[in-house]
């Protein structure tokens, strides 16, 4: 699993943030956390899932870069809203994963 460096979060997760990503990297996956995930390829450029998943094996932590955290399903809605709107105003397109990869970069 490897994390945004520019990670989204949730108002929820705020001061959170730090203390759920090592609970994640040892092991630990909080049952209200959903992941908002870049998808590689595939017509879906983002996709959330709840962290219970990895808890149950159903996904695999090696395939999965997070881009952030939303502490329940509603806000995770909300936070792929957020980063939308925010992709779009920076570059009058809605080319999520290209804008992603790019800010990794820098």
């Amino acid at each position: 699993m490897k994390f945004y460096k520019h990670l989204y979060v949730s108002e929820d997760i705020g001061k959170k943030k730090e203390k759920i990503i090592r609970n994640m990297k040892s092991g630990k996956y909080p049952l209200t956390t959903y992941l908002l995930v870049l998808t590689e390829e595939g017509e879906n450029q983002l996709e959330f899932y709840s962290a219970s998943l990895l808890r149950q094996g159903m996904l695999y932590e090696e395939d999965i870069f997070v881009v952030g955290l939303a502490s329940g399903y509603e806000d995770a809605v909300y936070l792929v809203e957020e980063i939308i709107g925010e992709v779009y105003e920076k570059t009058g397109d809605v080319d999520i994963r290209s804008y992603i990869r790019d800010q990794e970069k820098k």
